[in-house]
C-alpha cells in the first residue's frame, strides 16, 4: 500500500502561483506514475497532469498547458505541481495520485490508471 499527503494549496489572487507537494510513503518501490486530478464544486474530477518517475515523462490536460509545470523526484517520492498564471476556473480541490502499472501513454490521463489517492487539497483562485 502507497499512503500520499498533499500540501500546498491556499487561496491565491487571479495571475498569481503556487506550488503543491504530494509526498508518498509505504510500498514506494513500486510506484510508476504519479500526478494530480481536480475536481470543482458541482464537476465531475478531471486529468491534470502526470510524471513517469523513472524517466521524466510528463502529461498535462490542455487546460493547464503552458500554466502548469510538473516534476517527480523519484530518491524522495514526491511529486511537485508548479501552477502559474491562475485563473479563477483552476478553482478546486486537486488531488495527488499514484499507480504502480506501465500503461501506454494514453491510460495516464485517465483515473484508471492511478491505485493510489490521497485527501486532497484546496485550491482557490479569486478574480
Amino acid at each position: 500500500q502507497v499512503q500520499l499527503v498533499e500540501s500546498g494549496g491556499g487561496l491565491v489572487q487571479a495571475g498569481g502561483s503556487l506550488t503543491l507537494s504530494c509526498s508518498a510513503s509505504g510500498a514506494t518501490r513500486s510506484i510508476n506514475n504519479m500526478g494530480w486530478f481536480r475536481q470543482a464544486p458541482g464537476k465531475e474530477r478531471e486529468f491534470v497532469a502526470a510524471v513517469i518517475m523513472s524517466s521524466g515523462t510528463t502529461y498535462y490536460a490542455d487546460a493547464v498547458k503552458g500554466r502548469f509545470t510538473i516534476s517527480g523526484e523519484k530518491a524522495k517520492n514526491t511529486v511537485y505541481l508548479q501552477m502559474n498564471s491562475l485563473k479563477p476556473e483552476d478553482t478546486a480541490v486537486y488531488y495527488c495520485a499514484a499507480g504502480d502499472q506501465i500503461y501506454h501513454a494514453w491510460r495516464y490521463y485517465f483515473s484508471a490508471a492511478y491505485d493510489y489517492w490521497g485527501q486532497g487539497t484546496q485550491v482557490t483562485v479569486s478574480s
